[in-house]
């Protein structure tokens, strides 16, 4: 009788296996289609959306989004943003986080008398903006966080205008099943 156990223990964590590899590969195909949506939605615009291992992670620069060493989302921002508005507002299971990225240029006098001093801060007003603006288009707030990143985790060289220009980001990153 131990032995039967044993086989039916065996085969249940086989079972069990292959259903975990359909819901990852079931996951995978949400994700994907999620890219594709936004790949089409985006075509020419001022954004790069890259598929990886269990997540989507679409950046856009900074110029698109905010006036240089501002953090009020302009108009064309809202354009932007709306494009991705309807493919979030589907996520019910799926973990939005935007996170805010800047160069490693000094805050401005006019930043400075607004409070912001730091990039970390300037950061974390550009990622709570982006926020905002995504819950009003109907994304749970329960499923979109903000992260001010300042001018950690650099793409390219702060040596350079252009490549101050690629670190002044916002990356938003969906985590989780895509449903």
């Amino acid at each position: 009788m131990v032995f039967s156990k044993k086989i039916v223990l065996v085969l249940l964590m086989g079972a069990l296996s292959a259903l975990i590899g359909c819901v990852s590969e079931s996951s995978y195909n949400n994700l994907d289609q999620a890219y594709s949506q936004l790949q089409q939605a985006y075509q020419g615009d001022e954004v790069e959306i890259r598929q990886l291992q269990g997540e989507l992670r679409i950046t856009i620069k900074d110029k698109v989004l905010f006036p240089e060493g501002g953090y009020r989302l302009n108009t064309q921002a809202e354009k932007v943003l709306a494009k991705m508005a309807p493919t979030l507002t589907g996520f019910k299971n799926t973990k939005v986080i935007v996170k805010g990225y800047t160069d490693n240029v000094a805050i401005g006098l006019a930043m400075r008398n607004e409070g912001i001093t730091t990039n970390v801060d300037l950061s974390s007003k550009r990622a709570d903006n982006v926020v905002d603006y995504l819950i009003k288009q109907g994304v749970s707030p329960s499923l979109v966080s903000a992260e001010g990143m300042g001018e950690t985790n650099p793409v390219a060289s702060n040596a350079t205008a252009e490549g101050r220009a690629q670190n002044r980001r916002i990356e938003v990153t969906l985590v989780g099943p895509g449903t």
